[in-house]
């Protein structure tokens, strides 16, 4: 029988702010939760009240805040917990530190027109990037780096966040940290 450390695994968001990061990420915790797993949710809005309650979105205090939220997300898979990123990473070098650092790491990218992003903007970042009050906005005054290889795109603009977070699932399974695929964590309990 596997033991929980086996079946935790990781699953990292990326996508320009309003893409539907969130919303696939709470359809994943709900798919997940169908199944009997609990996985904890870091949401980098959250996470980073805590960590920088006034936040510059400058260049170093992005690099600190997503070595700090990768190295949550691998304390608590090492320590048997499946773990959600619902992050921006507006860098790849963010996220491939994460990958590396992460065992059974599955990076998914919410793919998104800018332009329905603006749209959206329910955080109001791209109307206080346009009025100049929001400085370093991913994807227009700083830069968005799209995964080159991640497991899963989801399409942010079209597709249902469920059947999203069904293939999300479906590629854990594949890649072997849930019951049903062909790695760890396979045996029956």
């Amino acid at each position: 029988m596997p033991s929980d450390r086996a079946l935790a695994f990781a699953v990292w968001l990326t996508g320009l702010p309003a893409s539907g990061k969130s919303t696939v990420a709470r359809a994943l915790a709900s798919e997940l939760a169908g199944r009997g797993i609990r996985a904890a949710v870091l949401e980098s809005d959250a996470v980073r009240r805590e960590i920088t309650p006034r936040p510059k979105y400058n260049d170093e205090e992005r690099d600190a805040f997503y070595a700090t939220l990768a190295y949550l997300a691998r304390v608590l898979v090492l320590h048997g917990v499946p773990v959600i990123v619902d992050a921006t990473a507006n860098l790849r070098a963010y996220r491939d530190r994460a990958r590396d650092a992460i065992p059974r790491f599955l990076e998914v990218h919410v793919r998104c027109p800018l332009a329905v992003c603006q749209a959206r903007d329910p955080k109001g970042i791209y109307r206080r990037g346009a009025e100049g009050t929001a400085r370093d906005v991913p994807g227009v005054s700083a830069p968005f780096e799209p995964p080159l290889m991640p497991e899963v795109v989801v399409d942010g603009e079209r597709e249902d966040p469920a059947a999203a977070a069904r293939r999300i699932v479906s590629a854990l399974e594949k890649q072997g940290p849930l019951p049903g695929g062909s790695g760890e964590g396979t045996e029956p309990g």
